[in-house]
């Protein structure tokens, strides 16, 4: 690591060097964005697209269940977005029994009971009709699509179609989505000139699309015709589903061939092409050479397919009118909302002031009194400039949005190259509890030294970014493994702070204030940006809580925590007061409903309760293992012992060493046989709160149990565990997309290839990692700065005395005493303003107040915008 870091410029030039390649990225991938002819991605839905997931079954997974339009991210559906959309509206399909299939799906999503239980009973050749959360959904049996009821639905669409006004009752008003298809019945039924009779019926049909066109295709493109979303009323055209003609009947064979199927197909191409006709070219690729997307008739596709034909269906006709608010998890044929005034503010604060500032006072000794040293500033920049990245990548159409999906080799890829990884980085920890350097022997490491601790947070970092990326959590024994992993994170938490305060006894506000804000600064200024909430970037809430509690805890009667009994039950009573107020019912209820009302806050109590519950207990043991550490490592060094328990512990310490050892050999493979047992997620999560201690304490036992394994780490794993609460935090939006919920794509490469999908990953990830790190620095340096401002003083002594002494001021000479008046009125206000800052810089309780007060107004700014 530092012969890497021998090859980067200096600081300055390292800032500037960061900033420059972060803006040239932005500019390509404006770029590609402006000269995309699909950047709501309406045409990739409607045209193309690639199963994520094999067409074979993997382990317990269904196939065929991640469709993946490119470039953006596929909302599945469910009956309330059905009716936030649709309601009081009809949803008409017209067809085959290919047609008839999306409308069984569509009806699953709506009532999913009722849909199994009318479909044994449903005619086979007949009308079909359910009315469920408000929606109007019907199928028109009409193989031939030229039947009577269609064509009354057409004209109504021709008088009040292409409208997005929602309050027409479904009888008066034309239907919001009408989606047609058929064609085997001619190629099966019709012997002769089945073709022209195909193309008569559609060319009836399509007439009723002719007066709504308004741009026609160039040659060679297929599909939808407009870009723009929109969430007026869609007449949608399906393909004649070809069939798999090696499983057809031999009734069916006979008739139903590539020479008639092939030629219908042509012709909706040339529709396409001619006159903008939209037709579902996607519904073709999903069946596309995959076998097992047929039934056994090798007519129908299995009801996966065609739920995930519904929602392509679905997400076409409502994606435009769904909310602009988080979690962004629909995002083809979408146009985010464009940014209200707060975020213009602090994104051109971020990418417009800040560098200016930066370019027009480049010294020391020129800077105004008022503005920080160059060091701040830059840090300042660099914060303003990744917000700003993050708004633009995640909350714009400027980057792609891909799907999750967990494939079983992909994870296990990625876990062994982040062992092999950490491996070859193996270097001996520097430094020592005591000096040995004299004697010629190496020094000997204390328990989660500084290396230590930032290697566990760093390889813990790894498996966690590994899980949320490959899309994980649905597999339970590695979600198991990622809750230990957090557990963890916070078992050190109350370790470390533990040991801080027994030993150092500082619980000053100013160790309070910066740890706080060092665990938030970022976390509290990407809500505003990004317009989600505090609580949903939940590390860093969770730490601070548990910080807040630690300090509480070792605070309250400080001047008895000498004795060990009074600290334990002091622990104790901390446990059970904190189990109260968080799991009995009421009083968190109560505290939300009153932050509010009082500074315009609103989390989700439920979500809060369950995060603290996860993990109730740990803390606690993070401390209890800290007392116990403190006291055991000052009475080995101690000579004489008086104390009974102490004095066995220091005779038989060796062979306590050993029984431990063995005994966390034998907890891990334990712990891992027991949780096999838990059926789901839920009986799991029950469990996590009191059995998460016993493999936390055998990995660290095991971790410091031989002097080699102390005075070693992995320099990959502590570099990353040194920003680890960045990674953390950005990853939702410049890793992960769409509030997590998929992937972030640079748009350059095509990601339907492997070769393709490995190029993004590295060249995202790469900038993940580059880019959280700068923050981690940059945020240390800020809170460094709002703990101590004298960084920002180098000339304000000088100027302000100048200001203040008034008694070797000449005034001018003027010939009016109103023209004196006025600078005399402007000095007196810079000087009260000086005044004011001078006092600020002083006072660490005044930052804070201000601090508070700014978000207070910024709280109440973003609720009534939104």
């Amino acid at each position: 690591m530092v012969r890497w870091r021998r090859l980067l410029p200096p600081g300055a030039a390292r800032e500037r060097v960061f900033q420059l390649l972060l803006c040239v990225f932005l500019v390509l991938v404006a770029y590609r964005y402006l000269n995309s002819n699909d950047t709501y991605h309406c045409n990739a839905l409607l045209n193309r697209g690639r199963w994520l997931d094999p067409s074979y079954r993997v382990s317990n997974q269904q196939p065929l269940q991640n469709w993946q339009p490119p470039g953006c991210m596929l909302h599945k559906y469910t009956a309330k977005d059905i009716s936030a959309c649709l309601h009081s509206r009809r949803i008409v399909l017209v067809g085959d029994s290919t047609v008839r299939q999306v409308y069984w799906a569509i009806a699953k999503k709506l009532d999913a009971e009722g849909a199994e239980q009318e479909l044994p009973l449903a005619e086979k050749h007949g009308d079909l009709r359910s009315e469920k959360a408000g929606v109007d959904l019907r199928f028109i049996w009409d193989p031939f699509i030229n039947g009577t009821t269609l064509h009354t639905e057409l004209a109504a669409y021709r008088i009040g179609g292409r409208s997005s006004d929602t309050s027409r009752t479904s009888t008066s008003a034309s239907a919001g989505l009408i989606l047609v298809g058929g064609g085997l019945w001619y190629a099966r039924h019709i012997e002769v000139a089945h073709l022209k009779f195909f193309r008569e019926s559609v060319d009836n049909i399509a007439s009723y699309m002719y007066p709504t066109i308004t741009k026609v295709s160039p040659p060679g493109l297929l599909g939808r015709t407009a870009d723009q979303p929109t969430d007026k009323d869609l007449l949608l055209f399906t393909p004649i589903q070809v069939p798999l003609y090696e499983a057809l009947s031999p009734s069916r064979s006979v008739t139903i061939t590539p020479s008639k199927i092939d030629p219908m197909n042509e012709y909706l191409q040339e529709l396409s092409v001619r006159l903008g006709v939209e037709v579902l070219w996607s519904y073709s690729l999903m069946t596309l050479k995959k076998r097992r997307a047929y039934e056994a008739s090798g007519l129908h596709v299995v009801d996966s397919v065609a739920a995930q034909k519904a929602d392509v269906l679905l997400n076409l006709r409502c994606n435009a009118a769904s909310p602009r608010q988080s979690p962004y998890d629909r995002t083809c044929c979408y146009s985010y909302s464009r940014p209200h005034f707060l975020q213009i503010i602090m994104i051109s604060l971020g990418m417009l002031v800040l560098p200016i500032i930066v370019l027009i006072t480049p010294k020391e000794s020129k800077r105004p009194s008022l503005l920080p040293s160059s060091n701040i500033t830059y840090a300042l920049l660099v914060l303003g400039l990744a917000t700003s990245y993050c708004y633009y990548v995640d909350r714009t159409e400027l980057f792609n949005k891909l799907q999750k999906h967990f494939s079983p080799s992909d994870f296990r890829l990625s876990s062994w190259i982040v062992l092999v990884l950490g491996f070859l980085s193996l270097r001996r920890s520097v430094g020592s509890r005591s000096s040995k350097e004299s004697s010629g022997e190496p020094a000997d490491q204390p328990l989660l030294c500084r290396d230590q601790s930032d290697e566990w947070k760093g390889w813990m970092q790894f498996m966690i970014l590994i899980y949320h990326y490959t899309g994980a959590s649905k597999i339970l024994w590695i979600y198991e493994i990622v809750r230990v992993l957090v557990a963890s994170y916070l078992f050190m938490t109350g370790f470390g702070h533990t040991v801080f305060f027994y030993t150092k006894r500082d619980y000053s506000l100013r160790r309070f204030s910066a740890v706080l804000i060092r665990l938030n600064l970022l976390s509290c200024i990407l809500p505003y940006i990004m317009r989600t909430d505090y609580l949903f970037y939940y590390f860093a809430p969770l730490v601070s809580f548990w910080f807040v509690v630690i300090y509480c805890t070792m605070r309250i009667a400080k001047s008895k925590n000498n004795s060990v009994l009074f600290l334990l039950c002091k622990i104790l009573l901390s446990a059970a007061i904190v189990t109260a107020l968080t799991m009995k019912p009421g009083i968190l209820e109560a505290l939300f409903t009153f932050l509010k009302y009082t500074c315009r806050i609103q989390w989700n109590v439920v979500e809060w309760r369950f995060r603290v519950f996860l993990d109730m207990f740990i803390v606690y043991v993070g401390m209890l293992a800290a007392i116990v550490y403190v006291k055991i490592s000052d009475r080995l060094y101690q000579e004489g012992s008086g104390h009974t328990i102490m004095k066995l512990v220091k005779d038989y310490f060796r062979w306590i060493q050993v029984i431990s050892v063995a005994a966390s050999i034998i907890v891990l493979p334990g712990f891992w046989l027991l949780t096999r047992r838990c059926p789901d997620k839920y009986d799991y999560n029950w469990w996590q709160p009191y059995i998460s201690p016993f493999p936390i304490l055998s990995y660290l036992v095991l971790r410091n149990s031989n002097r080699h394994f102390r005075n070693h780490y992995s320099s990959i794993f502590a570099w990353l565990g040194r920003c680890s609460l960045e990674t953390f935090t950005l990853q939702f939006h410049i890793w992960l997309a769409g509030d997590t919920k998929g992937l972030l794509s640079t748009g350059f490469f095509d990601t339907a290839s492997a070769d393709g999908r490995r190029k993004d990953f590295v060249l995202i990830t790469i900038l993940f990692l580059w880019i959280s790190w700068y923050v981690a620095d940059a945020t240390g340096t800020v809170t460094n700065w709002i703990i101590d401002p004298s960084e920002g003083r180098k000339n304000d002594a000088v100027q302000t005395n100048a200001l203040n002494d008034t008694s070797t001021m000449v005034l001018p000479k003027t010939k009016s005493n109103r023209i004196l008046e006025k600078p005399l009125a402007r000095r007196n206000v810079m000087m009260l303003f000086r005044r004011f800052i001078d006092l600020a810089r002083d006072d660490l309780r005044i930052r804070l107040a201000l601090i508070l007060g700014t978000m207070w107004i910024l709280n109440v700014v973003s609720l009534w915008i939104s």
